[in-house]
C-alpha cells in the first residue's frame, strides 16, 4: 500500500466504534505482510544430554516432593485451551457426506477400494460405533428421532449415522467444542473431556484443602453450556468433599488480526467491511497474563487418557513442576545475590556456572571488558524472566514441532519449540535438521510466571513479535492471507528461560480424530 492508501484507511479506520485495534497496529499488521516474516534458522536439533534433560529415576521424588509442598500451599493452577470446535474431528466423515449423495456401506466400501481415504475413514468409524463413548447417547438420540441404530447400522446406513453424530438433529458434535465430546467409557458411564481434564486436575493441581484450580480458554458461544456441563460434573464430585476454582476466559478481541487479499490489501467481505480473525493460540497469551497465577500447568484439550492409564501423566506432571520449583529457587536465590550492592566476582561466576549447566549457555564471551556492576547487570537481566519447562516425547510419526537449537540475527543461540511452518521449506539443509528431530513437542508445560520477588511478570515483553506465521484461509469462496500471534508455547515464550525435558509416550494421547478414540490408550481398561 502507498502513502495515500495508508492514510485513507487510517481514516476508515478511525471512524470505526467497533475496532478492538488502534489504526496504527491494523497498519503495522499490513506492513507486516508486506515485508514478510523470515523463517527461524534452525542450528540443530535439541537432543537428550544436547537441550533435552532426562531426569535420573533417583530424583523423582525430590520433585515430587517439591511439587507436592507448592500444591499444598495453593501455588498451582492447571490451564487448558479448549476453544477450539470439535468440527476437525470428524472432517472426514464430513467430506464423505459432502461428496457423495446418498452414500451407503456398499458405496463406501468401493471407494475405499479406489483409494479414497476419507472413506477408509468413514468405514473404520462405521464399523466401530459401537466402541465409541457416545454410542449409548446417539442411540438414544436417534431413537427419540424414531428410528433404530442398530437397524441403521444393519441397512448400511451409514449417512443417517455420521449426520446424528455430528448435525444439530443428533448430538450436535461438529458444533460443540471438543471438551464436551464424550471421551471414554466406563461401567457408571462414559466422561467428556472436559470430564477427564476435571479429574486429572483433581490430582495434580489440587493440595491437602483438595481446593481443585483449573482455567480453560473457552469460545463466548459455548460458554452457557460449558459452565452448565461443569455445574453437573462438579456437583459429582463435590460429594466426595472436592472444592472447584474453576475459571474460563476468552479470547481477547485485541488480539484479532486483519486479514489481507493476496496482494495485500484488507480483505473486504460482501459488505466492505474489513475481516479480522483471531489471531491463534498465541493469543492466549494474555489470557496466561491475567491469571495472576504463580505455577501454572498447561495441556491441551485433547491430550487425555482414561484412569487406568493416569498414573504416568501424573507422575510426570508433577516431576516436571517439581523440577520447575527447583530451578526457580536456585534462579531466585542468584537474583536476590546479584541485586546487592555488596556482590562480587564469585556471585558473577556462580551465575555464569548456573547458566551454562542449567540453561546450557555460554556467556562468559559477552561478559568481557565490562565491569562488574555491568556484568551484574546482564546476569541479573538474563534471569530475571519467566521459566518454562517443556516435556518432550520421542519422535515417531508425530506432524508438528519440536525442540531445536535457534540462531537469531544477531547470533544468539537459544532452545525453541518450532513449527514445520517456521523453516525455509526452499532451504534443503533446513528441512534436514528439521526431520533430524528425536523428539516432539506435547503441549506439557510448567510454567513460573513470578519473578523473585512475587511480582507477576508481563508475559508479553518476553514474545518475539517476528516469530509469527503468515497462513492461509479462505472467506466465502474467496482466498485471503491472515496473521497469526507467535504460538503460546513458541514465539509467545521466545524469551523465557527454558528447559526440555524428557517424557514418556503414553503421556501424549491426543484426538485429533474421532478414530483416533479407538486406540488402545482410549478404550476401556481390559
Amino acid at each position: 500500500m502507498n502513502n495515500i492508501e495508508i492514510e485513507k484507511l487510517k481514516t476508515e479506520l478511525s471512524e470505526k466504534t467497533d475496532l478492538m485495534l488502534s489504526p496504527d497496529e491494523v497498519i503495522d499488521q499490513i506492513k507486516t505482510f508486506n515485508k514478510g516474516i523470515p523463517p527461524l534458522k534452525l542450528v540443530k536439533p535439541c537432543t537428550v544430554g544436547d537441550g533435552i534433560k532426562r531426569i535420573p529415576e533417583d530424583q523423582h521424588k525430590h520433585y515430587i516432593s517439591k511439587f507436592t509442598s507448592a500444591l499444598n500451599k495453593g501455588r498451582v493452577i492447571k490451564f487448558v485451551p479448549a476453544s477450539g470446535a470439535a468440527t476437525r474431528m470428524f472432517k472426514r466423515q464430513m467430506a464423505v457426506l459432502a461428496k457423495y449423495e446418498n452414500i451407503n456401506l456398499e458405496k463406501t466400501k468401493e471407494l475405499v477400494d479406489q483409494g479414497d481415504e476419507d472413506s477408509k475413514a468413514t468405514l473404520v468409524f462405521n464399523n466401530n460405533i459401537n466402541r465409541f463413548a457416545f454410542y449409548n447417547e446417539l442411540e438414544n438420540t436417534i431413537s427419540s428421532n424414531g428410528k433404530n441404530l442398530k437397524h441403521l447400522i444393519n441397512d448400511g446406513n451409514i449417512a443417517d449415522i455420521i449426520e446424528f453424530v455430528v448435525d444439530s438433529k443428533g448430538l450436535n458434535y461438529s458444533n460443540l467444542p471438543k471438551g464436551c465430546i464424550l471421551f471414554h467409557s466406563y461401567p457408571d458411564g462414559s466422561r467428556t473431556a472436559f470430564e477427564e481434564h476435571l479429574i486429572e486436575a483433581m490430582n495434580y493441581s489440587a493440595g491437602e484443602d483438595r481446593v481443585v484450580k483449573n482455567h480453560f480458554t473457552i469460545s463466548p458461544e459455548h460458554e452457557n453450556e460449558i459452565k452448565k456441563l461443569f455445574r453437573t460434573i462438579e456437583q459429582k464430585y463435590q460429594a466426595a468433599g472436592w472444592h472447584f476454582e474453576t475459571e474460563y476466559s476468552f479470547q481477547s478481541p485485541t488480539t484479532d488480526t486483519v486479514s489481507v487479499t493476496k496482494d495485500n490489501k484488507p480483505f473486504r467481505d460482501e459488505t466492505g467491511k474489513i475481516v479480522f480473525r483471531p489471531g491463534g493460540h498465541g493469543a492466549l497469551l494474555k489470557n496466561l497474563e491475567e491469571l495472576n497465577a504463580d505455577i501454572i500447568s498447561i495441556k491441551n484439550i485433547d491430550n487425555i487418557v482414561p484412569d487406568h492409564l493416569r498414573d504416568e501423566t501424573y507422575k510426570y506432571k508433577k516431576i516436571l513442576g517439581g523440577y520447575l520449583i527447583d530451578l526457580q529457587e536456585k534462579t531466585f536465590n542468584l537474583l536476590n545475590l546479584l541485586e546487592k550492592k555488596q556482590s562480587d566476582e564469585k556471585v558473577i561466576d556462580d551465575a555464569l556456572i548456573f547458566i551454562n549447566h542449567e540453561f546450557e549457555t555460554d556467556l562468559s564471551s559477552r561478559l568481557k571488558e565490562k565491569s562488574i556492576t555491568e556484568k551484574k547487570k546482564f546476569l541479573f537481566d538474563y534471569l530475571n524472566r519467566p521459566i518454562r519447562i517443556c516435556g518432550m516425547v520421542k519422535k515417531e510419526k508425530h506432524p508438528g514441532g519440536g525442540p531445536f537449537w535457534v540462531k537469531n540475527d544477531t547470533g544468539e543461540i537459544s532452545k525453541q519449540i518450532v513449527e514445520s511452518t517456521q523453516v525455509d521449506n526452499s532451504d534443503e539443509n533446513q528441512n534436514k535438521i528439521f526431520n533430524e528431530a528425536t523428539h516432539f513437542n506435547p503441549v506439557d508445560l510448567a510454567c513460573g510466571v513470578k519473578d523473585f520477588k512475587g511480582k507477576n511478570f508481563e508475559l508479553r515483553k518476553f514474545s518475539n513479535p517476528d516469530t509469527g506465521l503468515i497462513v492461509k484461509k479462505s472467506k466465502d469462496g474467496r482466498e485471503l492471507k491472515a496473521l497469526e500471534l507467535p504460538g503460546l508455547w513458541n514465539g509467545g515464550m521466545y524469551y523465557w528461560l527454558t528447559k526440555f525435558v524428557e517424557v514418556p509416550k503414553i503421556t501424549f494421547n491426543p484426538v485429533k480424530e474421532v478414530n483416533d478414540l479407538l486406540l488402545p490408550e482410549h478404550q476401556p481398561e481390559k
